[in-house]
């Protein structure tokens, strides 16, 4: 497989309306909601602090660094 998956939905605005964007690799256009974004593999999550590993720079965006520890009841030890 040597070309990447297309995106489905406009992450602003949901709509399906995209088309590629002529601004490079990534790039593209929602016809919906007039904006342009362009989409960027970081690297792969950390399985201990879901930050992406490999030294990729997020440039202040959000790592989706979530607890891993499942948040469940089952945490709690009150003795």
């Amino acid at each position: 497989m040597s070309e990447r998956a297309a995106p489905f939905f406009c992450p602003y605005c949901g709509d399906e309306d995209l088309r590629p964007s002529e601004a490079g690799h990534g790039a593209w256009e929602c016809h919906g909601c007039r904006r342009a974004f362009q989409l960027k593999f970081l690297g792969l999550l950390s399985p201990t602090n879901g930050a992406p590993t490999g030294g990729a720079s997020t440039n202040g965006a959000p790592t989706g660094g979530a607890s891993t520890n499942g948040g469940g009841q089952g945490d709690r030890h009150d003795h």
